[in-house]
């Protein structure tokens, strides 16, 4: 039986960085970290920190990422490919999700724009990654029709045993408590852009306890968060339980 290539499908802001780090924490798992990053970057020429250390650190080329991450995988090995939604522009043929296990992580839409515009004002709704998110899902559910793998961030966080357990039951691997727990500090898989985004998961040692946000949206954001519910509504409805 060949190995198991899981495609975690996330926007921004969100909880992915931690859940890579629950799953590299694993023997039998590799990780890739935002892969198709320099590829978003060159084709939308927008500015994000550390653009040129980015477009230097990988290919351009989705092609030849799609080629990477579509390859055999070790008999009883997990490669963890972290992606973000936003990443996929309209020119990404999709068929090569087929060869992965798409799996959705989803977070409230209030919560995402908010954090978000800690870092980056006046963000885009393209920039967020809902809309992505629900086309690759639909995606997804076409190709295979039934629905794919959703897990909530706010659920991993009240229970990161209970969701980890349940995530790795439909994947069909076994669970780990080496998930829960990881060393501090950075890895040599995180992406070159690690120094502007990662602080807070480097001086993690496991998922953090859900703290519901106190600050007030502005207009813009409220207008924002809005446009992006339906999206993450649509994926909600088939988010996973604890086990």
């Amino acid at each position: 039986m060949s190995g198991l290539r899981i495609a975690m499908w996330s926007g921004p802001r969100n909880i992915s960085t931690a859940m890579m780090r629950a799953w590299e924490n694993r023997a039998d798992t590799k990780v890739v970290d935002e892969p198709l990053y320099a590829y978003y970057l060159a084709t939308t020429g927008i500015e994000h920190p550390g653009r040129y250390e980015i477009l230097a650190s990988q290919t351009q080329d989705w092609r030849e990422v799609v080629e990477k991450l579509t390859a055999p995988v070790a008999e009883g090995g997990i490669y963890y490919q972290k992606h973000m939604t936003h990443h996929i522009t309209p020119e990404i043929d999709l068929d090569w999700l087929d060869a992965l296990r798409n799996v959705f992580l989803i977070r409230a839409p209030e919560e995402v724009v908010l954090s978000y515009g800690r870092v980056r004002g006046g963000a885009a709704i393209e920039e967020l990654g809902f809309l992505q998110q629900a086309r690759i899902f639909d995606h997804v559910v076409e190709r295979i029709d039934e629905y794919p793998i959703v897990v909530d961030a706010r659920s991993v966080l009240e229970n990161p045993e209970g969701v980890l357990r349940a995530l790795c039951d439909r994947l069909g691997v076994a669970f780990s408590a080496e998930m829960l727990r990881w060393p501090a500090g950075p890895r040599e898989s995180d992406g070159v852009w690690a120094p502007w985004w990662y602080a807070a998961v480097e001086k993690s040692t496991g998922f953090q306890a859900y703290r519901a946000k106190s600050d007030e949206l502005g207009p813009e954001q409220r207008e924002l968060a809005r446009r992006c519910r339906p999206a993450y509504e649509r994926l909600a409805e088939y988010a996973i339980s604890a086990s």
